[in-house]
């Protein structure tokens, strides 16, 4: 079985002429001389390195489709019919105090120096892509009024159009990156935390100095790479000068903005944009030990760590250096991923799926427990969307794991509620929409419970930020009944034990037990007592 059809994707706008398509390749059955398009080899063949990434740029986020050969559909929840784990001290189990409706879905993570979140999950990197720009007032105050952290991801300060340098090159001024830091703090009311995060590029600039003496804030991020991709964050700009401004800035430009040749097919409307890249990253522990002092020295109370899909020599680096650095929190992103640009072959093609992944990293956890190494809080990432399957990981990851990364599934409803509010302003409200009101108070089911507790400054929360406020909610809902289900009335009482494998497969790379097999010990015991 073929696991992903190659060459035509609506990502890359490409589709194959025939019904009939060769799997491995991807190429239609019978390939026409005069084919009128477009599959993408088709499309390279005029538009060349623009169809490795998904677009239109800015306006989409793209999820990569490879259908691997286990995930976490192929886990069950347990659901029991007795006892009620995690209720608060002094509560006896019973049906009028074992309701759904109070459990307890707050999490927390840190070394010593602790940050609570009201809900397991927060923002993937929302960095210098167009789409994270424009809708940030969304994302953030979304992510600051449902009580989660948010995630500032790579080069915010590096392509900030406003950005002023001092005599060593170093961050003196970034707009942007004002704007991305208050906008959160404006609503943050004691949960979660805005985490900045750092590349190749934002060191040299000084990102993390500039964040820690303007913004006197508690956390930085050192980047190792994202599960769509390990070789550094790109955009793309469709200014010249623009182009030619980030080369200086140190950013890798492609193709050269700088060349006459590249310059004289922009203006002949052949080059229509440029790529920004980031450079790779060299880790040693040495010297990751010695930044991981550095940041500390700088005034940082916490540093984490976010890393990709690598392989597992990169994951024991990534859990052993971290342990002995004393990371706050290492997330740990699987593919394929998604994101506002990365190249498209890379995303489908690359990297330890997400399943396959956290099972790696809970038997690596026992092997350092079993040397008597304290393992840091850990988060997991990569194609999450429900509250199922955040159960499902934070479960088969306990007690390591204490929340899960979510990035395409805490945009969208952000992007929903901000376009609700143009369609509202423009009376063009979509059925879809229409069909539940046509006022904000009667489409946004939360609005309400947002203006008794916010009163007037409810006016200051844009539309998308209601959006995703609504969505945590559901999310809260969800997670408590499955919480509830199987017993558990707060996160640190979900196991392991309350997942079965529901293939052979599964249950050999997870190690949660077959579906035929799960408690068959015990259910003997009483069975045949």
């Amino acid at each position: 079985m073929n696991l992903r059809q190659p060459n035509a994707n609506e990502a890359t706008g490409t589709v194959n002429r025939s019904r009939s398509v060769v799997p491995c390749s991807g190429i239609c059955t019978r390939c026409m001389d005069g084919c009128k398009g477009s599959c993408e080899i088709w499309l390279s063949s005029f538009r060349g390195r623009e169809v490795l990434y998904p677009g239109p740029f800015g306006g989409i986020t793209a999820g990569a489709d490879k259908n691997y050969p286990i995930d976490y559909s192929h886990l069950n929840i347990q659901g029991y019919a007795m006892g009620a784990k995690g209720l608060p001290e002094g509560i006896e189990a019973g049906p009028d105090t074992a309701v759904f409706s109070t459990v307890d879905t707050g999490t927390e993570y840190g070394w010593d120096k602790k940050v609570k979140m009201r809900l397991p999950i927060f923002t993937g990197a929302l960095g210098s892509t167009e789409i994270a720009r424009v809708n940030w007032e969304h994302f953030a105050v979304g992510a600051a009024i449902s009580g989660i952290t948010l995630v500032c991801g790579e080069n915010v300060c590096g392509v900030d159009p406003g950005l002023k340098r001092d005599a060593k090159g170093k961050v003196s001024s970034s707009p942007e990156m004002d704007r991305r830091i208050t906008t959160y703090q404006k609503f943050n009311e004691g949960y979660g935390e805005i985490l900045v995060q750092m590349n190749v590029e934002d060191t040299r600039l000084g990102v993390a100095e500039y964040v820690a003496s303007k913004h006197n804030l508690d956390t930085i991020e050192l980047k190792w790479g994202q599960g769509a991709k390990c070789i550094g964050g790109e955009i793309k700009v469709t200014s010249l000068e623009q182009a030619i401004e980030l080369k200086n800035r140190g950013f890798i430009v492609l193709p050269d903005p700088t060349l006459k040749e590249n310059q004289a097919a922009f203006r002949a409307g052949a080059i229509k944009e440029f790529e920004r890249h980031s450079r790779l990253g060299f880790i040693t522990k040495e010297g990751f030990l010695e930044e991981i002092d550095r940041l500390h020295d700088i005034g940082f109370r916490r540093v984490t760590l976010k890393t990709g899909a690598y392989s597992m020599v990169e994951l024991a680096m990534a859990l052993r250096y971290s342990s002995e650095a004393k990371i706050d929190l290492l997330t740990i992103d699987g593919a394929p991923g998604g994101t506002g640009m990365s190249p498209w072959p890379m995303m489908n093609e690359w990297g330890i799926p997400t399943f396959y992944l956290q099972s790696l990293t809970v038997k690596f956890c026992e092997k350092l427990k079993k040397k008597g190494m304290r393992i840091p809080n850990l988060a997991m990432a990569g194609g999450f969307s429900d509250e199922p399957g955040v159960f499902k990981a934070l479960a088969m990851g306990n007690p390591y794991f204490k929340a899960v990364c979510m990035g395409r599934g805490l945009m969208i409803p952000g992007m929903v509620g901000k376009n609700i509010e143009k369609w509202l302003q423009a009376g063009d409200l979509p059925k879809s929409v229409s069909k539940y009101g046509s006022t904000v108070e009667e489409i946004f089911v939360c609005y309400e419970e947002l203006k008794e507790k916010y009163g007037s400054k409810v006016k200051e929360i844009p539309m998308g930020a209601v959006g995703i406020y609504t969505y945590t909610q559901k999310f809260r809902t969800g997670l408590q009944q499955i919480m509830a289900g199987s017993r558990n009335f707060r996160l640190s009482t979900v196991s392991r034990d309350d997942l079965m494998a529901l293939t052979e497969d599964a249950a050999e790379v997870s190690g949660i037990p077959y579906v035929m097999e799960a408690r068959y010990d015990e259910a003997m015991g009483v069975l045949l007592d």
